[in-house]
């Protein structure tokens, strides 16, 4: 069996989500092929309800900021061929009583990342979204000192990002410079090694 198989799989997180709010079973989203060969790794979250649903990451708002940063059409996003998207968890993890998403569970990285990782090979550029994301390749645990620090991220290839949920609206407009100054790099950097 590949590795894209045993994390489709994977049912680790059943009795964690079967507890949840949404009582949901395990469906995780792969999307990468297996060997390696993107150019583009974006290193997410974990997938929403709405992608939970769609089987295909980043079909949500969420997505849609994502694809307006990075300057990319939504074919050429979900191209698996040249874009590797892997989660910090490939399931859903449900939400809380308050509606809100629950974290990752760590035990999805702990499982798959290393061999995600080693499978996919030399890749051209990581974007990291989300703190998850952040801390699990940076080792850092501030979300906004991490994405101040973007222009030593991007000289070896690492992009860190806030998660673009609606929820970091408030963010965003605190942070004039990311759309200001990063974005436009972002955007840059993503077409050099897209070529698009």
């Amino acid at each position: 069996m590949g590795l894209v198989a045993e994390i489709e799989g994977c049912r680790l997180c059943a009795e964690r989500f079967a507890a949840t709010v949404t009582a949901h079973v395990p469906r995780p989203v792969v999307w990468f092929h297996e060997g390696g060969g993107p150019s583009l790794l974006i290193a997410g979250q974990a997938p929403g309800a709405r992608v939970y649903d769609s089987g295909q990451p980043f079909t949500d708002r969420s997505g849609d900021r994502l694809r307006d940063w990075t300057g990319l059409r939504a074919d050429t996003f979900h191209d698996r061929d040249r874009v590797a998207i892997v989660p910090m968890a490939f399931c859903f993890p449900g939400i809380d009583l308050r509606g809100a998403d629950l974290p990752p569970p760590p035990i999805c990285a702990a499982t798959w990342r290393a061999r995600v990782m080693e499978n996919l090979g030399q890749v051209s550029l990581v974007l990291l979204v989300g703190g998850a994301a952040i801390r699990w390749h940076l080792g850092a645990k501030d979300v906004t000192a991490a994405v101040a620090d973007w222009r030593k991220a991007l000289a070896s290839g690492v992009m860190p990002l806030p998660h673009p949920s609606w929820r970091n609206t408030g963010w965003l407009k605190r942070i004039p410079w990311f759309e200001a100054e990063l974005v436009p790099e972002l955007r840059l950097a993503v077409r050099k090694v897209m070529d698009v």
